[in-house]
């Protein structure tokens, strides 16, 4: 079988990248191709792989290409983040709105021309909900909460899951999409979420740097480990129709915690010296940002499929240290707990 993963080469992409070369089969079928897009290259493990073909550059301007490229299966988890599409609207429309479109289209061309619907998966996020005086929001959000996003990320992404079940729909694809909880810890440099700092106020104090936290140490949020993200995205990318469970998207399980427990837990796991590197200084961008997004989720379909949270935040904070020691530089990584 012939993969596309669209943002190929990014955090998510890459280990979902992995994880299917290291399987060599997805959904009983042999790997025979994965296509890699992404604005920069992917690691160099990954183009190490004679079966992977990376193509550098943004989606959109290569969605015309894919008209004539038959695809088995999409991962589409190319997107601008949601901090970068609140400073700038035009740049999440682009990246986010217009390249799932062209994607999509790109697909349907091909169908109409003779070609298979494919299967695709689309990362969605749980930033689709948020508060509306007439819906107010739930404290635990579920698969069938009503979307009221706050930001222009959640606007675009719930935008593309309607877009994606009417695809669907049509016959154009096999669609399914999975709204993916915080993904926490990212290992490398702050990017422009504004759910970057979850990830900050664990890996900066592993590795001896103090770290600024924008808001308070009560604030509650759904959060997800690397490896049970990807496990998620494969597992609804295997379901069939009727497990999927319905045509609109589903919510990835994850842990819900507070800023507070993420901390006891890094000092359970790294000791107090370590959890006294964060420093709470409220950035008021980011806390009204935050203010709007759900606190807590449940993930009863994503259950059905055999998808389970981490039992507590400790795990996922030893997954990334595991993760880290595996990798060349891992003393530069974690020097913060010698």
């Amino acid at each position: 079988m012939k993969l596309l993963i669209t943002g190929g080469g990014g955090f998510v992409g890459a280990r979902l990248a992995r994880r299917l070369l290291k399987h060599g089969t997805l959904a009983g079928q042999r790997i025979e191709r994965l296509v890699l897009t992404d604005i920069a290259p992917p690691p160099a493990d990954l183009l190490a792989d004679a079966r992977v073909e990376a193509r550098t550059g943004a989606l959109l301007a290569q969605t015309e290409a894919l008209r004539d490229e038959p695809f088995d299966g999409i991962f589409h988890l190319a997107s601008a983040v949601s901090g970068e599409c609140e400073l700038d609207f035009d740049l999440g429309l682009r990246s986010n709105l217009d390249s799932t479109r062209a994607l999509l289209d790109a697909v349907r061309a091909n169908v109409n021309a003779g070609g298979k619907a494919p299967r695709l998966v689309f990362s969605s996020s749980v930033a689709v909900f948020g508060p509306d005086p007439a819906v107010p929001l739930p404290a635990l959000v579920a698969d069938d909460t009503l979307p009221a996003p706050q930001t222009s990320y959640g606007t675009q992404k719930v935008i593309c899951e309607h877009l994606i079940a009417d695809y669907t729909r049509k016959g154009y694809v096999d669609g399914r999409a999975a709204r993916l909880m915080t993904v926490t810890v990212r290992p490398g440099k702050p990017n422009g979420a504004a759910s970057s700092f979850f990830s900050g106020i664990i890996r900066e104090p592993l590795a001896g740097i103090e770290a600024i936290c924008p808001v308070s140490p009560e604030v509650s949020h759904p959060m997800s480990s690397p490896t049970r993200t990807v496990d998620g995205l494969v597992a609804v990318y295997e379901a069939s129709r009727e497990s999927f469970g319905g045509r609109l998207a589903l919510n990835l399980p994850g842990l819900n915690v507070r800023v507070a427990d993420m901390l006891d837990a890094l000092e359970q796991v790294a000791g107090k010296a370590v959890r006294d590197r964060v420093r709470f200084e409220r950035d008021e961008r980011i806390a009204g940002i935050v203010a709007n997004w759900p606190s807590g989720a449940t993930a009863a379909r994503a259950a059905k499929l055999g998808l389970h949270p981490h039992e507590n935040f400790a795990e996922i904070i030893q997954q990334y240290i595991d993760d880290c020691a595996a990798l060349p530089d891992a003393a530069q990584t974690l020097k913060g707990m010698s």
